[in-house]
């Protein structure tokens, strides 16, 4: 799987059409509910593509905001197991009860570059071993954000 994740952020296709893919693989991987890749700016976080149900309440939104800013400021990933109690969380839909950010590393600069953002509308959905392996495919995935400079 890991694989196919670092090929489709190298494959042929528009920028957009490589994260939507991306999103689409890592939601069936995990039968996630939700998967939003994202471009972390210096002020302004915005989604490149999603998979699920609908499209994000916030596709911008600063970089200090939500559990999204907690990852960012920490370059660790955040696991928030029930969003109803953690006042970080930027309601996006009515329906989730959990999420994990995975913040995307240019390691050459130490710089967040993006974030895969995985919902769940079940309370404590994302395990050490979820964790694990969506820090995987995010690692796979950076080519994506490191093709655009």
């Amino acid at each position: 799987m890991h694989e196919a994740i670092a090929l489709m952020a190298q494959a042929p296709f528009s920028r957009t059409e490589r994260a939507r893919r991306i999103a689409d693989r890592i939601r069936e991987a995990g039968q996630y509910r939700w998967v939003g890749i994202y471009d972390v700016g210096r002020e302004i976080v915005s989604i490149v593509a999603h998979s699920g149900p609908a499209a994000p309440a916030y596709p911008q939104f600063p970089v200090e905001k939500g559990l999204t800013g907690s990852a960012i400021r920490a370059k660790k990933t955040v696991v928030a197991g029930d969003v109803r109690t953690d006042p970080r969380y930027l309601t996006a839909f009515s329906t989730t009860r959990s999420e994990i950010i995975i913040p995307v590393l240019d390691e050459n600069r130490g710089a967040v570059i993006g974030t895969i953002d995985v919902e769940s509308d079940e309370e404590n959905a994302f395990s050490d071993e979820h964790q694990r392996l969506l820090e995987d495919f995010a690692r796979a995935a950076r080519p994506l954000w490191l093709s655009i400079g």
